[in-house]
C-alpha cells in the first residue's frame, strides 16, 4: 500500500508529514477516555440558535477522524442561508458558481466545488447515497458540456439537518469525489425531542430588478409514539420567485485571416480577433419549486432500527431569452467582408491582437445585425428518491447497516418558441470595447430598435421534445466489528452495488434543411422568397407576423455601463407561441435530429475494508476500497456516410462502446491530540470519479476523407475516457482556543493522473461516401476530450471567535494553484477565495452580515475559444426576531452589493458577457409548536 501512495506525495508534503507526526507523538496528549467523553458531551448539545449551531459544528469537526467541515441547522428547518449552496460557500476550500456551464450565471448559487476543481469532481450525497441529476436549462440537458454535478436549486434548505464536507477520503466513503464529498443529512423522526412537532414558514421574496413579490411556503409535522419506537415526519414546500437578468453577451470571437483581402489592405488587422455577435440580452424567468420529504422510522429495540425515506422536488422554470445583436461574423466574415473605416484601434495583449473599436459605414444590401427571441414556456427539472435503511446490532461487538434505494431525475424542454430576425439592414455598425468591467459601446447606425417595421425574418430554430432521463439504483451493506486489539479499535467492511443510467431520445428540430416541393433537400433561402415544408403557411409571410410589440424595461442595462441598444422591441411568449405554429415541426420522423440522442449505463461494484485505530493521544483509520466500473455508451455518429438513420438533419449511425475499469483506492487518516486544544491531522488517499456525461456520450461529428486512402476528421465525445484519478495529501492543524473559537490551517495537494482535457485521438469507423462507395474502415483524427494530467496544490486558513457572549465573527481564505499538463488553467480553479462574516445574537434578536469572494477562474471552451469568469463577490445579511416560543420573524437579503457577473475570452480585451440580476429580499414568519 505504501508503494502505491508514495507517487502522490511531493518532497514538501513528505517532510510535513514526518514533522507533524514527530510533534504529535512527542506532545502531551489527552487520554482516549477523555476524547470519548467529549464525543458524548457534543451529542447532547441542543441546537437553538446561531451560537449553539456553531459550537456543535466545531465539536463534530474536532472529534472527527478525518478532515471535515460541518454546517448545522440553527433550528428545525432553519439553515444559516436560504440556499444550501450559500452556506457551503462559506466553508474554507469550497467554492460555488451560479451556473452549471457556460450559459452565464444567475442570482443564486447553483453548483458546488472543492479545492480548485470543477463541480463534477465534487460528489454530493443525500444521507450517504447519490441523487440523480436534473437540469432545467436546455444547454445543460444534453451536449458536450453536460457534467455530473448536482443542481442545488432542487434542494430546499428547510430539509437539511446538517451538512458534512469531507475534505479527505476514507475507504468507507462512497467513491466518486476526486476533490471531496458533501453529505447532506436530513432529520430522522425519532431525533425530535417532543412527541409532536409542527412548524410552518410563511414568507415572501421580493426581487428588485423584476420588481415582483412571490410566496414562499414550507411546513413540517413530526410525530412519534410514547415508547419512542415509531415516528413519522412529513415535510412539504412550495417556493416561487421571479428572476430578471440584464446582460450584454458577446457570443464568440472570430479572427481575421492573415491571407484575407482585409489583411492585405490593412496588414495590422491580420490575425486580429473581433466580436462574432455582440448583443443586448434580456433573460426573464419564473422558478416554482414544489415537493416534499416523507420519512418513517421504526425502532422496536436498541438493536434494530429501520428508516424509510421518500423525497420529490420539481422545478418549473419557464424562461424567455432575447438577444439583439451586432453580427460581426457576418459582415466582417474573417476578413473577406467589409473593412472598418480609418480610425479603428487594435490592442495587443500577451501576443493576442484584438480589434477593440471600429466603425463600418452603411452598405446597401448588407445585414449588420441579428435578433434572437427564444421562449421556453414549459422548461423544468425534477428529482426524487426512495431509500430504505436498516441498522442491526447483532451483538455487543458487531453491527450491520444496510441501505437500498433508487433515484430518478429529468431535465426537460418540451417547447422552444423561436424567431431570429435580420436587423440593421444597410445601417452600418460601430463598436468600442470597454474592458471586462463595463459593457461595450455599440450601435447599428440609425436603426430604430423599438420598431419591427424594417426587420425581416431570418429563420426559426430550436429543438422540441428535449427530455433527458437520469436514474441511479443502489444497494449496500456495511458492518463494524469491535476489535480492541492493539491499536485497532474496530474493523469496518462493506459492499456496494449501483447502476446508473442516463439517456435522451432524438429531439424534434425545426429550421433549415427541410424538403421542397420536388421532394429534394432544400437549404434555407436567404432571399426570403420561399419557406418549406410544403403544405404549411409560409412563415415569412408578413401577414402572419404579430402586429403589436412590447419594449424592453425602461431601466434595462442601466447598471452595466456602456452605450448599447436598450429600447428594444419584442414579441411576448404568447405571441411567439402563436407564430411558431407555422414553423417546421413535422412529427413524421423527418425532423428528428438523432445527433441529440445518447445512452449511457454504468454498473459499479465496490467493497472495502477499513481499520479504525486509537491510541494514547491519537486515532485514525486505514483502509482500501476496490471499485469496478462497467460502462456502456451509445454514441451517435453524424456526418456524410454515417449511414444507419436518415432525416432532414443528415445521416446518423449509433455505435456502442463497452469498457471496464478497476480501481484500488487506499486511504490513511491520522488525528493527533498535540495538546488539549490543539489537533493535528494527516491524510493520504487515492480517489476517483467518472468523466462528465457530455464528455462520454454526446454526438461525434465526422468528416470523411476526400480519397479512399485518406484520413477523416471529427470532433465530439470520447466514450473511451478513463476515470479521473487522483493521489492526494492533506495536513491540517486546528486550535480550539475557546468555546466557539477556532484557528486552523491546512495544506493540500492533488495529483490528478487522468484529468480530462481537450486533445486528439485516432479512431476507425466504417464509412460509405462518394470516395468510398463500397464502404470501408476509415481512420479519423478526432478533436475530443482525452485523459491528461493536472496538479492542484494550495492551503486553507480559518478563524472563528466570539468577541463577547453576543458578538462574534468568522473568516477563511483558500489558495489554489491548479495547472494541467500543458500548464493551462484547470477548469473551475479560483486562485483566491475568502469569506468574512459577523454576527450578533441574544435571546430574542440575531443579525448576521456575510461577504464571499472568489477570484477569476477558467470555465472551459465555448464556441472554440476560452471562456473565463472574472472575480466576483456577494454581500448578504440576515435579521431575526423571536416573538415568543411559537413565533419568529426573519429578514434575509441576498446580493446586497448588486454584483455584476463578468466573463471574458482570451484576455480582458475580449469580454464575453456581463450580467446583473439585482437584489433579493426574503421576509419569513416561522410558526412552531
Amino acid at each position: 500500500m505504501k508503494s502505491n501512495m508514495r507517487p502522490g506525495l511531493t518532497p514538501i508534503a513528505s517532510a510535513v508529514t514526518v514533522l507533524m507526526m514527530t510533534v504529535a507523538m512527542s506532545a502531551q496528549a489527552q487520554q482516549a477516555d477523555t476524547k470519548k467523553a467529549e464525543k458524548e458531551e457534543q451529542q447532547q448539545v441542543i441546537v437553538t440558535g446561531v451560537r449553539a449551531s456553531m459550537q456543535q459544528s466545531l465539536n463534530q469537526k474536532r472529534n472527527a477522524e478525518s478532515h471535515i467541515e460541518v454546517i448545522t441547522a440553527e433550528d428545525i428547518g432553519k439553515m444559516p442561508d436560504k440556499n444550501v449552496a450559500d452556506s457551503l460557500q462559506r466553508v474554507s476550500g469550497v467554492t460555488t458558481s451560479s451556473a452549471s456551464g457556460n450559459e452565464g450565471g444567475f442570482d443564486e448559487n447553483d453548483r458546488v466545488s472543492m479545492r480548485g476543481t470543477n463541480p463534477s469532481l465534487t460528489q454530493t450525497l443525500i444521507n450517504g447515497h447519490n441523487m440523480a441529476a436534473g437540469d432545467w436549462f436546455v444547454l445543460n440537458q444534453s451536449g458536450a458540456g453536460v457534467g455530473r454535478s448536482i443542481s442545488y436549486t432542487l434542494l430546499p434548505s428547510e430539509l437539511v439537518g446538517r451538512i458534512e464536507v469531507n475534505k479527505t477520503s476514507q475507504a468507507s466513503l462512497v467513491e466518486g469525489g476526486v476533490a471531496g464529498s458533501i453529505n447532506v443529512i436530513t432529520r430522522k423522526p425519532l431525533e425530535f425531542k417532543k412527541q409532536l412537532t409542527a412548524e410552518a414558514s410563511l414568507g415572501l421574496v421580493y426581487a428588485d430588478l423584476p420588481k415582483k413579490s412571490d410566496p414562499q411556503l414550507s411546513g413540517l409535522i413530526n410525530w412519534k409514539n410514547d415508547a419512542n419506537t415509531f415516528g413519522l415526519m412529513v415535510q412539504a414546500f412550495s417556493e416561487k420567485r421571479s428572476l430578471r437578468r440584464d446582460g450584454q453577451e458577446t457570443l464568440g470571437w472570430s479572427q481575421i485571416s492573415a491571407t484575407s483581402p482585409m489583411a492585405k489592405t490593412n496588414p495590422d488587422l491580420a490575425g486580429a480577433y473581433y466580436p462574432s455577435l455582440m448583443g443586448s440580452a434580456l433573460f426573464e424567468q419564473t422558478r416554482h419549486r414544489t415537493g416534499g420529504l416523507i420519512s418513517a422510522q421504526f425502532k422496536p429495540s436498541n438493536e434494530f432500527d429501520v428508516v424509510l425515506s421518500g423525497f420529490s422536488s420539481k422545478l418549473d422554470a419557464a424562461n424567455y431569452n432575447r438577444n439583439y445583436m451586432l453580427w460581426g461574423s457576418h459582415f466582417i466574415d474573417n476578413g473577406n467582408g467589409q473593412a472598418p473605416e480609418p480610425g479603428y484601434t487594435v490592442a495587443t495583449k500577451n501576443g493576442i491582437k484584438t480589434l477593440t473599436s471600429a466603425t463600418f459605414k452603411p452598405v446597401s444590401g448588407t445585414t449588420y445585425g441579428v435578433y434572437d427571441q427564444i421562449s421556453r414556456p414549459d422548461a423544468g427539472s425534477e428529482v426524487n428518491f426512495f431509500s430504505a435503511e436498516a441498522t442491526w446490532k447483532a451483538s455487543s461487538d458487531l453491527r450491520f447497516n444496510g441501505q437500498l434505494g433508487t433515484s430518478k431525475a429529468k431535465g426537460k424542454t418540451p417547447t422552444q418558441d423561436v424567431a431570429e430576425w435580420n436587423v440593421g439592414n444597410g445601417s452600418g455598425a460601430s463598436y468600442k470595447i470597454n474592458g471586462v468591467n463595463n459593457a461595450a459601446d455599440w450601435s447599428l447606425g440609425n436603426t430604430n430598435y423599438a420598431s419591427r417595421s424594417k426587420d425581416t425574418l431570418g429563420w426559426v430554430f430550436g429543438y422540441q421534445n428535449t427530455l433527458v432521463n437520469d436514474e441511479e439504483s443502489w444497494a449496500k451493506l456495511d458492518g463494524e466489528y469491535q476489535l480492541n486489539q492493539g491499536v485497532f479499535s474496530s474493523l469496518k467492511f462493506g459492499v456496494r452495488a449501483t447502476e446508473h443510467k442516463r439517456d435522451s431520445g432524438a429531439a424534434l428540430g425545426q429550421g433549415p434543411g427541410c424538403k421542397n416541393s420536388a421532394g429534394t433537400q432544400a437549404a434555407w433561402d436567404w432571399s426570403q422568397s420561399t419557406w418549406c415544408p410544403v403544405g404549411t403557411v409560409a412563415q415569412n409571410d408578413p401577414a402572419k407576423f404579430p402586429s403589436a410589440v412590447s419594449q424592453y424595461p425602461s431601466n434595462y442595462g442601466s447598471g452595466l455601463g456602456g452605450k448599447f441598444p436598450s429600447n428594444v422591441w419584442y414579441y411576448t411568449p404568447a405571441q411567439l407561441a402563436e407564430f411558431n405554429k407555422y414553423s417546421n415541426r413535422d412529427n413524421n420522423g423527418t425532423r428528428l435530429d438523432y445527433g441529440t440522442q445518447f445512452a449511457l449505463k454504468e454498473n459499479v461494484n465496490a467493497f472495502y475494508v477499513q481499520g479504525n485505530m486509537e491510541g494514547q493521544g491519537w486515532s485514525g483509520n486505514v483502509g482500501v476500497r476496490v471499485v469496478q466500473t462497467k460502462e456502456s455508451v451509445i454514441s451517435t455518429l453524424t456526418g456524410p456516410g454515417a449511414g444507419e438513420k436518415t432525416s432532414d438533419f443528415g445521416t446518423f449511425h449509433f455505435e456502442k462502446s463497452d469498457n471496464t475499469y478497476n480501481d484500488v483506492l487506499p486511504s490513511l487518516n491520522l488525528r493527533f491530540d498535540v495538546q488539549k486544544d490543539l489537533v493535528a491531522r494527516i491524510a493520504v488517499s487515492k480517489t476517483m470519479t467518472r468523466p462528465d456525461f457530455g464528455a462520454l456520450a454526446s454526438a461525434i461529428s465526422l468528416s470523411p476523407p476526400s480519397t479512399a486512402t485518406g484520413t477523416g476528421s471529427g470532433s465530439g465525445a470520447n466514450p473511451n475516457l478513463k476515470p479521473i484519478r487522483s493521489n492526494n495529501f492533506d495536513a491540517s492543524l486546528e486550535w480550539y482556543f475557546a468555546p466557539r473559537a477556532l484557528v486552523s490551517g491546512s495544506l493540500y495537494y492533488m495529483d490528478l493522473t487522468s484529468y480530462v482535457g481537450i486533445g486528439q485521438t485516432t479512431q476507425s469507423y466504417f464509412t460509405t461516401s462518394s470516395a468510398i462507395p463500397k464502404g470501408a474502415m476509415v481512420p479519423y483524427v478526432l478533436s475530443v476530450p482525452v485523459n491528461s494530467s493536472a496538479k492542484v496544490k494550495g492551503f486553507e486558513l480559518a478563524y472563528e471567535q466570539p468577541i463577547s457572549s453576543n458578538f462574534g465573527f468568522a473568516a477563511n481564505f483558500t489558495y489554489a494553484d491548479a495547472k494541467d499538463a500543458k500548464d493551462q488553467e484547470v477548469v473551475g480553479a479560483s486562485k483566491n477565495t475568502y469569506n468574512l462574516s459577523g454576527y450578533y445574537e441574544d435571546d430574542t434578536f440575531n443579525a448576521r452580515l456575510s461577504y464571499s469572494y472568489r477570484s477569476a477562474f477558467y470555465s472551459g471552451l465555448d464556441r472554440e475559444t476560452a471562456f473565463s469568469q472574472a472575480a466576483t463577490g456577494s454581500l448578504s445579511a440576515s435579521l431575526g426576531y423571536k416573538i415568543n416560543e411559537n413565533f419568529a420573524v426573519s429578514f434575509d437579503a441576498h446580493n446586497l452589493n448588486n454584483p455584476t457577473l463578468k466573463y471574458f475570452a482570451l484576455n480582458d480585451n475580449q469580454p464575453r458577457s456581463i450580467y446583473q440580476s439585482g437584489r433579493q429580499y426574503y421576509l419569513t414568519l416561522r410558526v412552531k409548536m
